[in-house]
This record gives C-alpha cells, sequence and structure tokens, in this order.
C-alpha cells in the first residue's frame, strides 16, 4: 500500500487556554492518503459509503485497522478550527471552550469546563464524564456543576461540564443541537487520543437527570455507566431495554414528589430489576428512591464512585436496541448494527435484539407499540407499558464483526427473525473497517469484516 508519511511536532504545551486544541497525534502514524481524503468528505457531509478497499489476511488487520484509525484522526485534524474541544489541563485552571451549534439551533453556543482531576493520566488514557446541570438560572447552575464535579471523589477522570446553550420553557439536554454537542464531544475526545473510550459516564442532576436518564438510553453503546439523580422520565422516553450492557445508577428522594419523580423512579427500577432477572449478567444497576430525601437535600455524592468501577465492554454478546426518536432523531446504528434501511414506517418503533453463541449470530427484528398500563397518581404520567411486538418484514441493516465477536478462521451463520440469511466464511476487508469508523467514530468499533441482510 502506498503510504504519506505525516511527521507531527512534538512537545506542544498544554498552556490551559480557552482557544488551544488538542495536540496532534503522534509520530508515525499509518495514515494513507485515500483514507484521509475519504474521511475529510465524510466529515463535510458526504456520508457515501467507502469502497474500492482491499481484502485482508487475518494477519493484516490489526495493521490495516490501525492505518484506518490514523486516517480518522488525520482527516480530523486538518478541520482546523472546527474542531471545538480544547487541550486537557486540570481542572483547577477553570479553563472554558464553546461548541457552536448555531447550524441546528438558533443562538445556540454551548460553553465548557474541561478538565482532570488527579495527577496522573491512567494508561489507558482519563475516564470522561459529562455532568449535566439543572433547569435554574443557567450561569448560577453552571457554576454550581463546576464546584459539585471539582469534589465528586471519581479521580483520576476528566470532566466536560456544559452550560446549557439557551433557557426557555421545554428546552433540553437531550434535543438535536445538544445531541451534536455529545457526539462531537465524543468523536474529539476519542481523537484526541486522551480519553480511555471505555470508560465515558454520563450523569446529571434535576434537568440532567432528565437528560442523563434519555441519553443513556439513546447512546448507551458508547457508556460504561450512566447516573441520574433526582429525575423520572417515562420509560417510553428512555427504554430501559437498551441499557443492557452498561451499568445504571439512579437515586431519587421518596419525598421528591414533584412531576411523581419518585413514582417514575420506583417504574424504572421494577423494569431494571425486571429485565436483570429475564437476562442474568445484563442490566447491573443500583436504583433507589432514598427515604426522606427531597429534590433538593439527596446526596449528590454516592453516584460517581460507583460509576467508575464499571468499564464498558464495546463488544457485547447480547444487547436490545429500542431504536427510538429523541427530538425527531433517530440513532443509525447501535453496538456493531447499522441500520441501512428501517423496518417501521413511524407508526412503530424498529426493535432489534441481538444474541451471538460460538459463531451463530441471531437477531430479532420487530415493530413495536405499546399501551400504558398504569398512570402516575398525578400529572397523569405514563408509569408502565404493556408492548406488543410484530415481526418486521422490511428493513435493510448491516451486522460488522470482528474475534472478539466470533471467531473470524471459521463459518459463520447469521439466523435473522428464525431464517437463515448466511452460513459461510467471512471475507476481511478495508471496506468495512473504513466505514465502520466513518459511522461509529469509535476507536474500539472498527470492524474488518461484516454481514448484510435485507429483510424484504
Amino acid at each position: 500500500m502506498n503510504k504519506i508519511l505525516f511527521l507531527f511536532a512534538a512537545g506542544w504545551l498544554l498552556l490551559g487556554c480557552s482557544k488551544e486544541k488538542n495536540p496532534t497525534p503522534p509520530e508515525n502514524g499509518l495514515a494513507e492518503e485515500a483514507y484521509v481524503a475519504y474521511f475529510s468528505r465524510y466529515l463535510e457531509g458526504d456520508k457515501a459509503t467507502y469502497q474500492g478497499g482491499t481484502a485482508l489476511t487475518s494477519d493484516a488487520v490489526a495493521e490495516a485497522r490501525q492505518a484506518v484509525w490514523d486516517s480518522w484522526r488525520v482527516a480530523n485534524r486538518e478541520r482546523g478550527e472546527k474542531n471545538e474541544l480544547i487541550a486537557l489541563a486540570p481542572l483547577s485552571r477553570t479553563q472554558t471552550g464553546q461548541f457552536d451549534l448555531r447550524a441546528y439551533e438558533r443562538n445556540a453556543v454551548m460553553p465548557y469546563y474541561y478538565g482532570t482531576k488527579g495527577a496522573a493520566k491512567p494508561e489507558a488514557g482519563w475516564p470522561l464524564f459529562l455532568y449535566l446541570h439543572g433547569s435554574g438560572a443557567k450561569a448560577t447552575e453552571w457554576n454550581t456543576g463546576f464546584i459539585l464535579c471539582s469534589r465528586f471523589d471519581d479521580a483520576p477522570s476528566a470532566y466536560f461540564i456544559p452550560q446549557i446553550p439557551n433557557e426557555g420553557d421545554y428546552y433540553r439536554w437531550w434535543q438535536k443541537a445538544k445531541q451534536q454537542a455529545w457526539e462531537r464531544l465524543l468523536r474529539e475526545a476519542f481523537v484526541s487520543g486522551e480519553i480511555d473510550p471505555n470508560r465515558v459516564y454520563f450523569f446529571g442532576i434535576s434537568e440532567g437527570a432528565y437528560g442523563s436518564q434519555r441519553l443513556a438510553s439513546f447512546y448507551a453503546d458508547y457508556l460504561a455507566a450512566a447516573g441520574p439523580i433526582s429525575g423520572g422520565e417515562p420509560l417510553e422516553n428512555a427504554p430501559a431495554e437498551n441499557c443492557a450492557d452498561i451499568a445504571f445508577s439512579f437515586r431519587t428522594g421518596s419525598n421528591d414528589t414533584g412531576f411523581c419523580r419518585n413514582e417514575l423512579t420506583e417504574a424504572a427500577k421494577e423494569e431494571f430489576d425486571r429485565l436483570e432477572g429475564l437476562h442474568p449478567g445484563y442490566y447491573k444497576h443500583d436504583i433507589q428512591v432514598v427515604p426522606g430525601a427531597t429534590h433538593t437535600s439527596i446526596d449528590y455524592y454516592p453516584t460517581t464512585p460507583w460509576m467508575k468501577t464499571h468499564t464498558r465492554n464495546p463488544y457485547p454478546k447480547y444487547f436490545f436496541w429500542e431504536d427510538f426518536a429523541m427530538d425527531g432523531r433517530y440513532r443509525d446504528g447501535f453496538y456493531n448494527l447499522y441500520v441501512d434501511e428501517r423496518s417501521d414506517d413511524g407508526s412503530a418503533r424498529s426493535c432489534y435484539e441481538m444474541q451471538i453463541e460460538g459463531n451463530t449470530v441471531e437477531l430479532t427484528v420487530s415493530t413495536m407499540v405499546w399501551t400504558v398500563t398504569e398512570r402516575t397518581s398525578q400529572w397523569n404520567l405514563a408509569k408502565k407499558y404493556a408492548k406488543t411486538y410484530t415481526p418486521a418484514t422490511k428493513g435493510k441493516f448491516t451486522i460488522y464483526l470482528n474475534d472478539k465477536l466470533v471467531d473470524l478462521g471459521q463459518p459463520v451463520k447469521v439466523v435473522v427473525n428464525g431464517r437463515e440469511v448466511f452460513n459461510g466464511r467471512v471475507e476481511l476487508h478495508t471496506d468495512h473497517l473504513m466505514n465502520s469508523c466513518a459511522r461509529f467514530f469509535d476507536p474500539e468499533r472498527l470492524y474488518p469484516t461484516a454481514v448484510e441482510v435485507d429483510l424484504s
């Protein structure tokens, strides 16, 4: 392969100023010119799939994977001022940056603190905590959040502490512009090489709890754990099923009756208990309705020490994905699954349940509708549901695979809705590495092979 060598200056100083970007990737990258060009187009909005790569032998996968990731990093770095994540420095320096989200929402500029706690970076990188503040005056809430995050017992850690861009009725952390911020944060943090991609944690208090509960279900495949405090979303907005492979903490006071937060937290506990019983080893959770605590008197400090003990498994052999829309926007992929064409028509939700045993991949694809079976004592909020699943009869998707999921040296069988759709040796190819990198922007999820399925 024709390689181009990128030489980068070493020894950049971390000055802690708000305009400084993360240092460039290290020397000796394996970046490929054609790869960089494709990724640059992708980042500018051209979402065409990559084609024209080469077949791989098993002993060439590791180097090819590194070349793809190095090329992704270079393409991201070449964006220059479009990269908005500042360099890490101690949180105590109170350095700030901002994400410009005005392309997605009027006047939406998100200031943030970004910094580290602890003297030394762990070998795998800093664990990253995203903290979401409550719904009071945003400047006051942001300042309070910085103080709290500085005190939480979770060092060594890195913190991203945003201020919500705007204020107003029904203005939330999970809406479209903010989704762009979280995906930008993850992409730039991973590219920096400073963050451990398997130790990312989302949590928040009050309005930040509602946000982090929704985000936990929406972005579970990126998270090790999540931890809403003093919240309570109806589960149609944050399906518990999606949290099979993360650790989930949820703490609300028993006297936190506003919007029936205590009742909805108890409903979440019952649902997580049920799912854990059905799937032993999955749905790890610590959900507590804390006796006597109110919305403001609950202890905030137990959450991050509990979360930090958990690490993401980026290659689970079981997951359930209820592909729900958040502010009208869907995810296209989840763990090793990518949706090329949706199975639902908008009147129901597409659901995907994957189980891998040995070299057999079983996937159930269905559409789901729900009915409310119980409502809260006040506010008439949905509390419990009955869900009806119907096998999907259309849809296209890609199942990505690697040697952590199956033995690539042996035949692989793929069964979808009880029908065998593939049985044989899979081909290792750089096209799959490239496309999975672009789609997931996750250094752990670069897959050398895939099986494409059309249900129609």
